[in-house]
């Protein structure tokens, strides 16, 4: 497991990591690997220790009420530099992510006519060893073109197609570590780095359909692309090909990173491709940066409309850096799903991709991610041509307010916090049966959804004597630690319930331990995305 807290045997919190038992490069990659990390390690782990101790630097002086903001002018945002994208990625109108460890999903998302496919190391993933090594394992074969599944319905072997799938890898965030790989089994490696490290090392480049591309995630600041940059380098090297050689785009999921975009990219300018707001862990980010200010409290997610100021201003900033750099701009993840099985939310699901992929067309981006076959073709219809010729808005603002007031948005309520407590839970008793992304009345929730709702749930809660809840009565009440754990215990029971008659005791037990987990995380304030 990463730098997140793992569950020893009781379910409970503590602050070691998951390991595999035993670990044997030649068993599960190929013999040399050892050979190939250590040194990586030995440049780049002590640098991604650095960094990760500066995002807690930044998050604290926040709180104090210095907030992020701008850069001064610089080469970055003043110079005519621009990035040459490369015909094999201008088509990216839709990207389809899941997770690497589901090798059906994966077939099935490389066999669905996407533009892009994105395998999934990090948020929509368990990170538990079995789920990492297995998810490593499946890109791997899916880089080489032999990635397939059994089908037992049809009793048959599916694999994949030949395609111009752009085939995108995401890795763990910076901010994660991987220990019980090295001869000293507790040192930590950076997991991006491992990840990375593993699959470069696995891959032949001349036989791949484009360059080797990575999706990067939870980045925070300007100075870390310098990271990536020089991982990316050295991976190049020891692979023997040119430096430049391995791509890649990047998640805008952080409030600070809002700011430093262009300088990003700049400093990513000979790998990087494109930008991608990640909606859902930037909402996340603003909230955990915003935690102690009463007058910036978010209402309920689902009464946020999907053009509200704090994203729409950030969506045209992103498309404006993007497109003056030559650069794509892709829009985020719509989480609610299509349903083959329950036609009134299968209508409003698709209505709901319409007008959010139709918002995100107009705002000039060149396509948006999705994460099931039925949101394809709504997906890429709406964006008129494989980019929008790097088109840009007239008096498009380059230093806009990422913070506007929230004032007047959506509905502050006690069901949205019962809301919020019953799909933590249920999230959390997800992960607990190896599942880092699960489906939840109609919306597909991960670690991103999750953070939000944990988040909210704790803000409301330090200022409940000034942001008062509506209640089912029309009355307005104060949320205390108290009504919380109030609430918990209610949701509990009421997913035992849902179980029905004769459940197993062993799953009765897994919801208890994902409703003490839930709570302790928001009391302990265990925020960051771990």
């Amino acid at each position: 497991m990463g730098t997140k807290s793992g569950l020893d045997g009781a379910g409970s919190l503590n602050n070691s990591d998951y390991r595999p038992v035993i670990f044997d490069p030649s068993t599960v990659i190929s013999r040399g690997f050892f050979e190939f990390l250590l040194p990586l390690h030995q440049e780049f782990t002590p640098r991604q220790q650095e960094l990760a101790a500066k995002r807690k630097s930044v998050l604290e002086l926040a709180h104090r009420g210095v907030m992020p903001n701008h850069l001064p002018p610089s080469e970055a945002s003043t110079g005519q530099w621009k990035i040459e994208l490369p015909s094999w990625c201008r088509d990216q109108r839709n990207q389809m992510t899941g997770p690497a460890d589901d090798v059906e999903l994966a077939v099935k998302m490389l066999n669905s006519g996407a533009p892009g496919v994105m395998l999934d190391l990090e948020d929509s993933m368990v990170d538990e060893w079995p789920h990492v090594m297995t998810g490593i394992l499946n890109i791997l074969e899916a880089l080489r073109g032999k990635i397939c599944y059994f089908d037992e319905k049809h009793n048959k072997r599916v694999g994949i197609g030949s395609a111009k799938t752009v085939l995108w890898v995401r890795p763990r965030g910076l901010h994660m570590s991987q220990s019980g790989v090295l001869a000293n089994r507790a040192e930590k490696v950076s997991a991006s780095l491992f990840d990375m490290a593993a699959i470069a090392y696995g891959i032949d480049p001349d036989r791949l359909n484009h360059p080797l591309s990575f999706y990067i995630p939870k980045s925070e600041s300007a100075e870390e692309a310098l990271w990536w940059r020089d991982v990316f380098r050295a991976l190049a090297r020891a692979k023997g090909v040119e430096e430049d050689y391995i791509k890649c785009m990047a998640l805008v999921e952080s409030h600070p990173l809002a700011y430093q975009m262009e300088e990003f990219a700049y400093n990513l300018r000979d790998h990087l491709l494109g930008l991608n707001l990640g909606r859902w862990d930037y909402m996340a980010s603003l909230i955990h940066f915003n935690l102690l200010d009463p007058k910036w409290v978010l209402p309920d997610r689902n009464t946020i409309p999907h053009d509200v100021s704090f994203f729409q201003r950030l969506r045209d900033l992103m498309v404006e850096i993007c497109h003056r750099r030559g650069m794509l701009a892709i829009g985020g993840m719509t989480a609610l799903y299509p349903s083959r099985t329950d036609k009134e939310l299968n209508e409003r699901a698709l209505k709901v991709l319409f007008e959010d992929k139709k918002n995100e067309a107009d705002c000039l981006m060149d396509g948006a991610w999705t994460g099931h076959p039925d949101q394809n073709e709504i997906a890429v219809d709406r964006f008129p041509c494989p980019n929008q010729g790097f088109a840009r808005k007239s008096g498009a603002q380059r230093y806009p307010d990422l913070r506007p007031s929230v004032e007047g948005i959506g509905r502050i309520t006690l069901d949205g916090v019962r809301a919020a407590v019953r799909t933590v839970v249920r999230y959390r008793d997800g992960v607990l049966h190896g599942k880092g992304a699960s489906l939840l009345d109609g919306y597909m929730e991960d670690l991103a959804t999750d953070r939000i709702y944990r988040l909210m749930i704790a803000q409301r809660t330090i200022h409940g004597n000034k942001v008062s809840l509506e209640d089912g009565l029309k009355r307005r009440i104060g949320l205390t630690p108290e009504l919380v754990t109030t609430l918990f215990d209610q949701e509990l029971e009421r997913l035992i319930f849902e179980l029905g008659p004769g459940s197993e005791p062993v799953e009765i037990e897994k919801l208890r331990q994902a409703r003490r987990l839930s709570e302790e995380m928001i009391t302990a304030k265990r925020f960051n995305p771990e």
